[in-house]
C-alpha cells in the first residue's frame, strides 16, 4: 500500500481529502495528517510516506518552504500541491522542489483521484527491481529488530537515515536497539544499512541506462565518490565495472 500524509491548514478541506477519496480502492493508506507546514515536517519525518498532498498556502511555514525543508532532509516523497491560488509562480516553486501535479481548489469530482493514479503509475515505472534479501542469520526476530529492518527497506534511500533516526522512532534506546540488531541478525545497523544499499544500486545497475551518479542518489549516497569506493570494498569491483559486466544495454533482453 502507497504511505498518503495530507497536509492543509483548513481542517474542512484536510478531512474532505481524507475522508472523501476511496484510498483503498487506490491502493493507498493514509498514514497521518498535518495542519501546518511545520506539523508536515515533523509527521513525514516520523511516518516516511511515499506520497504528499499539501496546500501551499499556510501560515509560518507554507507549503514550497516545507518541500524545500523536506527536500532538505532527503525526503524523496511523491508531492501533490493544491492550491486556491492559480499564480503561476507557485505552481513553479512547486515544481522547482519536484512536485508531480499541482491542482487549483475547489478541484472537480475524480480530479484528485487521477492525480494520484499517475502519481502510482510513474511509482510503478520508477520502482527500481526487487532489491535481493540481505542474508541475516536463521531464527525468529524481535518486533524492534524487524522493525528497524521494515524502515531501512523503506527509508534507505535518505542519506540521513541512521541508527539515531531509526531508533528515535521505535521510541527506544540506540544502546539497546543495536544491541538487539547485532545479536539477532549478526549486523551493525549501520553495516546492514550499507549492505542494503549496495544491494538496491546492484539492481540498479543491471540496467546500464542508469548512470552510476543517479544511482548513488537513489541508494541515498550524497558522495558519489564515496558510493564508488562503498561499492567496490563490498563487490570488489566499481560500480562502472560491474555495470558494463553484467548490466543490459537498452534493447537487449536478459535470456
Amino acid at each position: 500500500m502507497i504511505r498518503v500524509v495530507v497536509v492543509d491548514d483548513e481542517a474542512v478541506a484536510r478531512r474532505g481529502i481524507v475522508m472523501g477519496v476511496d484510498w483503498a480502492k487506490l491502493g493507498c493508506e493514509i498514514a497521518g495528517e498535518a495542519a501546518s507546514g511545520e506539523e508536515g515536517v515533523a509527521l513525514v519525518s516520523r511516518v516516511a510516506p511515499d506520497l504528499i498532498i499539501t496546500d501551499i498556502r499556510m501560515p509560518h511555514m507554507d507549503g514550497i518552504e516545507m518541500m524545500n525543508e523536506l527536500r532538505k532532509r532527503g525526503c524523496r516523497a511523491h508531492v501533490i500541491v493544491l492550491s486556491a491560488y492559480s499564480d503561476f509562480s507557485y505552481a513553479r516553486s512547486a515544481l522547482k522542489f519536484g512536485a508531480d501535479d499541482y491542482l487549483l481548489k475547489p478541484f472537480r469530482e475524480g480530479e484528485l483521484e487521477n492525480a494520484v493514479s499517475g502519481v502510482l503509475r510513474r511509482e510503478r515505472a520508477e520502482k527500481p527491481p526487487e532489491t535481493p534479501r540481505v542474508p541475516v542469520k536463521e531464527g525468529e526476530k524481535s518486533l524492534y529488530v524487524q522493525e528497524a529492518m521494515n524502515a531501512i527497506a523503506r527509508s534507505y534511500a535518505d542519506p540521513d537515515l541512521s541508527i539515531t533516526v531509526i531508533a528515535g522512532r521505535l521510541n527506544v534506546s540506540e544502546g539497546h536497539l543495536s544491541h538487539l540488531f547485532k545479536k539477532e541478525t549478526g549486523y551493525t545497523i549501520g553495516g546492514y544499512l550499507t549492505q542494503y544499499r549496495i544491494h538496491a544500486a546492484m539492481a540498479l545497475l543491471e540496467d546500464c541506462r542508469n548512470r552510476v551518479y543517479e544511482v548513488a542518489g537513489h541508494v541515498g549516497y550524497r558522495d558519489v565518490t564515496y558510493f564508488g569506493s562503498t561499492f567496490k570494498k563490498l563487490t570488489g569491483m566499481s560500480p562502472t565495472d560491474y555495470q558494463n559486466r553484467g548490466g543490459l544495454r537498452e534493447g537487449e533482453t536478459d535470456k
